[in-house]
């Protein structure tokens, strides 16, 4: 082989796994390598985000490698900027804060759109625990509360992010996948982070005892390899915004699978499960087979999506 083969560009495909200050880092194999996009990005308006699948062109002799091409997407969001999520874990907490089905519903809206799988995990489960003090007794009705709602919807896990309860269930179902956190915040994105991968070293928030909030400590996405066999997760600022969703009027009742499930049997194709006659929905709603707080964010949403539409 002659020095000029020596000196030939080598072409690589990998994930990125952190962008920061100007600079994406590239995972490929075991290696990882510190890049600047093509300036061709920025001319044609796009911009690399973690999770994407790159291409990337390593240069002999410079510290810095460049990538060359961004690979199809299978979703994207833009707050937090990431890509190609297959899981959402969507958290909650038992207690301090308390759960609240309206917000969680916002969550799975947005999971269901991006057409991810879904974990719903009820952290600091602990708190149920009647050794834990007088207030255990909210912590369970909490619990309670949550498996009514969407237990036999999603799969449902408690965990006890310091003692390690439930997280060999939570690995199984996420195995294979990139998944990322979503949910409130204090509610222990960050503390069960650390759980799954401990290298990962999130920082953590006190809640503040009177808003019963947490603050958001990650300042920039990041997603982490847990086993070396596909199974990772997104570290990020946080999923919290709760724009309105971008979709059609009749998409909604599809984010919500048990409104779908009776939907196939309304008498109107078009029917929006408001008003109509020979509403199946409405039917399932009435005999309690679909929960009234989960119709109230479907209503509430629905509400939203028109009002948007009129501007």
């Amino acid at each position: 082989m002659n020095s000029s083969d020596n000196n030939r560009n080598e072409r690589l495909r990998g994930t990125i796994v952190k962008g920061i200050a100007g600079f994406y880092y590239v995972k490929s194999g075991d290696s990882v390598y510190r890049c600047k996009a093509r300036g061709i990005f920025k001319q044609r308006d796009m911009k690399p985000a973690v999770g994407d699948g790159a291409v990337v062109e390593v240069i002999p002799g410079n510290d810095d490698s460049l990538i060359t091409e961004i690979l199809p997407r299978k979703n994207s969001f833009v707050r937090p900027f990431v890509a190609n999520v297959d899981c959402f874990i969507i958290v909650t907490a038992a207690m301090r804060p308390d759960p609240v089905p309206q917000v969680i519903d916002r969550f799975l809206v947005m999971a269901e759109k991006a057409d991810t799988d879904i974990v719903i995990c009820v952290n600091k489960c602990d708190l149920a625990d009647p050794a834990a003090g007088k207030k255990h007794e909210k912590a369970a009705a909490n619990i309670g509360m949550l498996r009514k709602v969407y237990e036999g919807i999603y799969p449902l896990i408690c965990l006890n992010s310091m003692g390690g309860a439930g997280f060999d269930e939570l690995k199984r179902l996420i195995s294979g996948k990139r998944s990322a956190l979503a949910g409130p915040s204090g509610v222990g994105k960050s503390t069960i982070l650390n759980r799954l991968i401990p290298h990962a070293d999130a920082e953590t928030g006190d809640i503040s005892e009177k808003s019963q909030r947490g603050r958001h400590t990650t300042r920039h996405a990041e997603l982490f390899d847990i086993d070396g066999e596909g199974t990772m997760i997104f570290d990020t600022p946080g999923f919290t915004s709760f724009d309105v969703p971008d979709m059609e009027e009749d998409e909604l009742s599809d984010m919500f699978p048990e409104i779908a499930g009776a939907a196939a049997g309304c008498r109107y194709n078009d029917c929006r499960h408001v008003a109509e006659p020979g509403c199946r929905v409405l039917e399932a709603l009435k005999e309690g087979r679909i929960d009234e707080g989960r119709y109230g964010s479907y209503r509430s949403i629905l509400e939203e999506i028109r009002k948007s539409r009129q501007y």
